[in-house]
């Protein structure tokens, strides 16, 4: 049986919905991808903006495609901009590096599947992300 149900895909996105309530974030779009980048739940806030689902799906499809979190997604690009253009072409362009994907890992560190939130600010949506996989009772790496 998978460890990244439907039911804990959910739980993931009631906290970090509950998180950026709490917060006072601005609408978000979360989506959970399984370890082999298949979508298991999403959820995009009432009066967010445009393109929440594409922008979260490709934070989460990045950390997936390179194995880590968004920061260090993020770092990498920086440090090589030619790569990350590379990256975005390998990837048909569902690419973000930014902060905001954030893998998740079992108890024994075995990544399970990946979150991506987007609509505040990266660090924002990152800390969402983190508290949605907590919750859950995984382990967050974002990186």
């Amino acid at each position: 049986m998978p460890e990244l149900t439907l039911e804990k895909a959910q739980s993931i996105i009631s906290a970090g919905l509950k998180h950026a309530h709490d917060a006072k974030l601005k609408p978000l779009g979360i989506v959970v991808l399984d370890a082999r980048g298949a979508m298991v739940a999403c959820a995009i806030e009432d009066n967010s903006a445009l393109r929440r689902f594409e922008i979260a799906h490709g934070k989460a499809h990045g950390c997936l495609g390179m194995g880590i979190g968004g920061r260090s997604v993020d770092a990498r690009v920086r440090e090589r901009p030619h790569f990350g253009a590379a990256l975005a072409h390998v990837f048909g362009g569902d690419f973000i590096p930014v902060p905001g994907g954030v893998l998740v890992k079992n108890a024994s560190g075995a990544i399970i599947g990946a979150v991506g939130v987007s609509g505040d600010t990266s660090d924002n949506d990152e800390a969402a992300g983190i508290a949605g996989i907590q919750a859950a009772g995984f382990v967050a790496d974002a990186g």
